[in-house]
């Protein structure tokens, strides 16, 4: 009996988890490059009271076992990197990747983080960060004198602008991406930003549009990939999860309770 009270309980939070889940998709709903995340669960270990297979008579065996499950724990929280949708913003530095592949971005720590956030400004020096100022790499640096309507980024990432005092665009960068073995396994570290991971691997760079790599799409971001309507249903589903739980709990205790008053 004491047993279903803690196995309930270990549904419970395992439920909580997801609704933690759940509500940070949706917070994060119109978030630029957004991917969301899954709990997965597994359950707990179980308490063999009877072993399959053994004897039952001298010529017999017990066809199945007895075991007692002890509840479920949070197995992983997989983030799910299904491609959101583009949107068109008209800004002359926005950039979306279409397909696979990361922008990488120089850390005030001299490390590397990646992003699918393709909302990068122009700052006072020229050159391309992020909203936080932190460097695109590898580094795009656009010259004095250069005319901001006249950016152009290739779907294989090529920078061009022209100049005021010359009338055929110029080169000033290209942009790289990069892509991971396992990006299920990269390290989210907030403001848009993923770090690798031993379980990632090491970031393999390559052009955009060329093997395997997606494609830059100039003046568009890529939006969140989270469906509100998907995210609403979970909820729903992970709340009545978490009601069976404390009914199993309320259930327990009310066999308790007769147990306790069986004697007056």
């Amino acid at each position: 009996m004491v047993r279903s009270l803690w196995t309930a309980a270990t549904g419970m939070n395992g439920q909580q988890s997801n609704i933690d889940a759940v509500a940070n998709n949706l917070a994060n709903v119109n978030t630029t490059g957004f991917k969301k995340q899954r709990v997965e669960f597994e359950d707990l270990l179980y308490q063999t009271v009877r072993t399959a297979g053994t004897p039952a008579t001298e010529d017999t065996l017990t066809p199945v076992g007895v075991q007692m499950g002890h509840g479920v724990k949070v197995a992983a929280t997989q983030r799910m990197f299904d491609q959101g949708s583009l949107q068109n913003t008209g800004n002359v530095s926005d950039l979306a990747i279409q397909g696979e592949g990361f922008f990488r971005v120089l850390q005030y720590d001299g490390t590397y983080a990646y992003t699918r956030d393709g909302s990068f400004k122009i700052d006072s020096l020229g050159q391309l960060v992020t909203s936080n100022g932190l460097k695109a790499l590898p580094e795009v640096t656009f010259p004095e004198g250069f005319r901001p309507e006249t950016i152009t980024i290739s779907q294989d990432g090529r920078v061009t602008v022209k100049v005021y005092d010359l009338d055929e665009p110029v080169e000033v960068g290209r942009i790289e991406l990069y892509r991971f073995q396992n990006p299920a396994g990269l390290s989210a570290v907030g403001e848009n930003l993923f770090k690798a991971t031993p379980a990632s691997g090491d970031a393999i760079a390559g052009r955009p549009g060329f093997e395997g790599f997606g494609k830059t799409v100039h003046k568009f971001l890529e939006m969140s990939n989270v469906s509100a309507v998907n995210e609403m249903v979970s909820m729903i589903v992970a709340q009545r999860a978490y009601e069976f739980s404390s009914k199993a709990i309320q259930t327990s205790d009310n066999m308790l309770s007769t147990a306790v008053n069986l004697k007056r």
